[in-house]
């Protein structure tokens, strides 16, 4: 049986030379390697002023274009108003000065039913004819026109009730049979409703 040879000088002193080396094989270079990545991953959980300051501005950026659209869209809606404002007045132009004539014709029609008894009487019927033709035709000129009343269905948007009387077979029921004063309308728009009597 062979006796273990002694360890030569050159192993003992390659053994004293690294008298610190850890069990599991890891040297003091990879413990220096270890401690750059641990550095780093502590300065990850730093927060980062600037990505803080990104998110703010992005906020206030988002905010910004909020109130710009929903004030553009403010605009718009303002502008279709007005739009729809200036159609209204200029289709129902003139409707103060139509309601302000409609009593001068009244008084023009009240004229012209009393009857003329002499020739001064019959000419000046002739001229207050005369002068309702005119007007009439520059309210007809102006879309002013007179309300169908006398034998139509009594409709309460163009017509006022302000009598009745029994229903016939002449007279059916919701009928008007009596036009008490004309009413009239400006285009769509009624400046005044006729006052009928209506069958009931």
């Amino acid at each position: 049986m062979a006796d273990k040879q002694p360890e030569s000088t050159e192993a003992k002193q390659a053994q004293q030379a690294t008298p610190d080396q850890p069990a599991d094989g890891k040297t003091q270079a990879s413990n220096a390697a270890e401690q750059p990545t641990t550095k780093a991953e502590k300065q990850a959980t730093k927060p980062d002023p600037q990505a803080a300051e990104l998110a703010e501005l992005k906020q206030k950026s988002s905010a910004m274009e909020d109130k710009y659209l929903r004030a553009e869209a403010e605009i718009q809606n303002m502008q279709t108003r007005f739009q729809k404002e200036q159609a209204t007045l200029i289709k129902y132009d003139g409707q103060q000065l139509a309601k302000d004539i409609l009593p001068v014709i009244d008084n023009l029609e009240r004229a012209l039913a009393v009857e003329a008894k002499d020739e001064a009487a019959a000419g000046l019927k002739k001229g207050v004819q005369m002068t309702y033709d005119h007007l009439e035709d520059a309210l007809k000129r102006n879309h002013v026109t007179e309300v169908a009343a006398l034998g139509q269905k009594f409709d309460p948007t163009l017509h006022q009730a302000v009598q009745t009387v029994p229903a016939s077979d002449d007279q059916p029921a919701e009928t008007v049979v009596q036009v008490l004063q004309k009413g009239y309308q400006l285009k769509d728009r009624v400046l005044r409703p006729a006052m009928v009597v209506v069958a009931q």
